[in-house]
């Protein structure tokens, strides 16, 4: 393994005293690699004084809980899962384009009672200096609830994560990015836990099938596959056995998006109807 850059080593010491500063805290853990590392580096400073907590929610696959509960074990850090309710808030489940701001309002209204009852000060969760760029109204909501972000705080960046995880030996270091369940839906297209069920049974089929890094995005009664350029041959190979599986799901029509994967093309893409639209014209030309 290669040892860390002096830069790396220096934000590294960064994050380690201002963990030590904090005294406890409580993080949000998903299961990916920057709430694990976060989890892992508050775990080695501060013992018992820092707490995991997962949201178990209907837009967690229960893969990743699992991975969550495993990563904990091997961290040694105390974890909880909580149950999370977001789908009983009528904003969330609109799905506005800002729909992650009630999922985190949700998140860190409990992990803030929580902290009450334990008699913890700080929350923290894992966001990193590269989501400065991305769309993330999750922030607003961790700005409201004074949500700390200890990774960002020490400036490291998500390249400056993976090495790191690496060196602290934590499995999930080069684990592909994953987002909720929430994600694979157009923007204005209603969440429901029947639809997350639906989306979640179809991608365990593709993690089965062996790929990594994928996405099932649901536009009604169509299933657009995302999977890696140079996996797209894989894809088809197996087209039969998608389709037949998918179709079982409900979904009437099963896509390939010819650009492959690419992280968050949910926020510019087309909208439910228009994709509809479209595939009804090809058939009709067939």
């Amino acid at each position: 393994m290669s040892p860390l850059s002096l830069d790396l080593q220096e934000k590294y010491q960064a994050l380690q005293a201002m963990l030590a500063e904090m005294g406890d805290l409580i993080i949000g853990m998903s299961g990916g690699v920057d709430s694990v590392l976060l989890s892992k580096v508050a775990h080695d400073v501060l013992g018992n004084r820092a707490l995991a907590v997962t949201a178990d929610s209907p837009s967690l696959p229960r893969r990743e809980l699992k991975e969550a509960e495993s990563m904990a074990r091997i961290i040694g850090i105390r974890h909880l899962s909580i149950k999370t309710e977001e789908l009983n808030d009528p904003n969330y489940a609109a799905n506005p384009n800002n729909r992650c701001y009630f999922c985190k309002s949700e998140l860190f209204s409990r992990l803030g009672q929580l902290a009450q009852e334990l008699g913890f000060r700080w929350l923290a969760y894992g966001e990193n200096l590269d989501d400065k760029g991305d769309h993330r109204p999750g922030s607003a909501a961790a700005d409201e609830y004074q949500v700390r972000a200890p990774l960002k705080e020490a400036a490291l960046s998500k390249d400056d994560i993976r090495q790191l995880a690496e060196y602290l030996d934590l499995p999930v270091w080069d684990k592909p990015a994953f987002a909720c369940l929430g994600s694979r839906f157009p923007y204005g297209s209603e969440i429901t836990r029947k639809r997350l069920q639906q989306v979640e049974v179809a991608e365990d089929l593709l993690w089965e099938l062996g790929f990594k890094q994928f996405r099932v995005r649901h536009h009604d009664d169509i299933a657009r596959i995302e999977v890696l350029p140079e996996q797209v041959a894989k894809l088809v190979s197996v087209a039969d056995r998608v389709t037949f599986e998918f179709k079982r799901l409900g979904y009437t029509y099963i896509t390939m998006e010819l650009g492959g994967y690419e992280r968050g093309s949910m926020n510019k893409g087309s909208s439910s109807t228009k994709l509809h639209e479209q595939v009804i014209v090809i058939k009709q030309k067939s």
